[in-house]
């Protein structure tokens, strides 16, 4: 999922969610560097993953709600 948005943490960051955790590894399905970011606003948790595109520039990013 990509939601056109070229810094969605950023994005998040400003609509008040708090980074409680980052974690970085290679991710094996599309051999690159995943990033995942695990953030808090109130009671409400979230997991943020970025990684590059496989074809092309830019990333794609997804947002987990927990």
């Amino acid at each position: 999922m990509n939601n056109g948005d070229d810094k969605p943490l950023s994005a998040l960051v400003a609509q008040g969610w708090e980074v409680i955790g980052f974690t970085s590894a290679r991710d094996p399905s599309w051999g690159t560097h995943a990033h995942h970011v695990l953030l808090r606003r109130q009671r409400a948790h979230k997991v943020l993953s970025i990684r590059a595109k496989a074809f092309g520039s830019g990333n794609v990013t997804k947002e987990i709600d927990l």
